[in-house]
């Protein structure tokens, strides 16, 4: 399309829309990031980000995109050759496996089919095999953006609990934090990683390591080679709310705002709409007859479906048919699934017509490139939502 009318449809699962409360909190001018303005607002945003994540420990907050949060994580908590566990549900996790193994970690993959989440029971088997303590850290994605997979964290904390395994638990949070259930401390995760970008709904940008005491004390320990990411400087400086580099000032004052939405919609109320769209979205791709890629509803993600297309369709091929006919951007299947599947975002800053606008245009999408599928997916969401509209109002 050409000079298309209308706002561009940004339906990919993360970067997120950006709400123009948040874009009006970032659009100021730039302070004095050693000045007591900033320092103000340093420990503001460093104290109330914790309840987020739902945590009483300290949160460092990094200038970059969530893999140097990756990279934080690893070579704070660990030293090199040590051993890693790390469950490859999909295209982020083998990413994350990529990076650990440059680091120089020794790391031992949990495969799976990239349709299903961690497999706890399978964790705590290998946890207590593991008799002298070799494995360090258990990595898992909380929820895998590239398959629309949501692993239960709780399970795997209880497995490795019962299997009396030292470990310690590295989760991904980058795109679930903001959006679907996550509670550090209760579920014992020792450093969570998250971005900016996805259900904190600011541009890309911010990183994050929420950090446990277990993981504080192995970082005295660790031999791995930092500087930029080192937690010691960073929680130093940030005590008077302050950094030991020039920060990303302009976001942190977005970032402010972000927690103040979240928090006045309340967490939980947060979740319930991530939790009604996802439902509804998937009523919405049963209705057409295509499947997800995700097949334990248990591990539904409501952050994004990832759609598989049928066998000789493209789903690029579709993807370039919405864009061009109805300026709407979908996610791109990555990896493996490069082609094969679809992933429709409804996350952040989201609500129930922009849903019905986002499943109106793969409908007719569908249609245009020749997809079979059966209509009315759209009405199988429409009566969702109709049907949920006023307990959600109430939530």
């Amino acid at each position: 399309m050409t000079n298309p009318s209308g706002r561009h449809f940004l339906q990919i699962p993360g970067p997120s829309n950006v709400p123009d409360r948040i874009l009006r909190a970032i659009d100021r001018p730039t302070i004095d990031h050693r000045g007591p303005e900033f320092g103000a607002l340093g420990r503001e945003v460093l104290e109330e980000i914790r309840k987020v994540f739902r945590t009483r420990h300290p949160v460092v907050i990094y200038s970059s995109s969530g893999t140097g949060a990756w990279e934080a994580a690893l070579v704070n908590a660990l030293s090199p050759g040590d051993r890693i566990l790390l469950c490859e549900t999909g295209h982020f996790a083998a990413t994350w496996r990529q990076l650990a193994e440059r680091l120089g970690f020794e790391v031992e993959i949990l495969p799976t089919d990239w349709r299903r989440g961690a497999d706890a029971e399978q964790i705590g088997a290998l946890l207590a095999e593991d008799r002298g303590a070799t494995i360090k850290a258990v990595c898992v994605v909380h929820n895998e953006t590239s398959t629309g997979v949501a692993s239960r964290i709780a399970d795997v904390r209880k497995a490795m609990d019962a299997a009396g395994h030292p470990a310690l638990l590295l989760v991904d949070t980058i795109s679930s934090l903001g959006s679907i259930d996550f509670r550090m401390d209760e579920w014992g995760v020792d450093v969570t990683i998250a971005g900016s970008q996805k259900g904190l709904m600011l541009p890309p940008g911010l990183a994050f390591n929420a950090v446990s005491d277990k993981a504080l004390a192995a970082s005295a320990h660790s031999r791995s080679t930092k500087s930029y990411w080192d937690w010691q400087d960073m929680l130093a400086a940030n005590r008077d709310g302050y950094f030991p580099y020039t920060p990303s000032t302009n976001l942190l004052f977005g970032l402010r705002e972000a927690i103040a939405m979240l928090l006045e919609e309340g967490l939980d109320a947060v979740f319930a709409r991530h939790a009604r769209h996802g439902e509804a979205t998937r009523r919405a791709v049963a209705a057409w007859g295509l499947d997800l890629q995700c097949v334990n509803p248990e591990e539904h993600s409501n952050v994004l479906t990832a759609v598989v297309m049928p066998e000789g369709h493209d789903a690029d091929s579709l993807r370039r048919t919405i864009l061009e006919t109805f300026d709407m951007s979908l996610g791109a299947g990555l990896g493996r699934l490069a082609g094969k599947v679809f992933r429709i975002g409804h996350l952040g800053s989201f609500n129930d017509l922009m849903l019905s606008g986002t499943l109106a245009g793969v409908e007719m999408g569908l249609e245009l490139a020749g997809v079979p599928h059966r209509p009315g997916g759209v009405q199988a969401a429409l009566e969702h939502l109709a049907a949920t509209a006023t307990a959600a109002r109430r939530a």
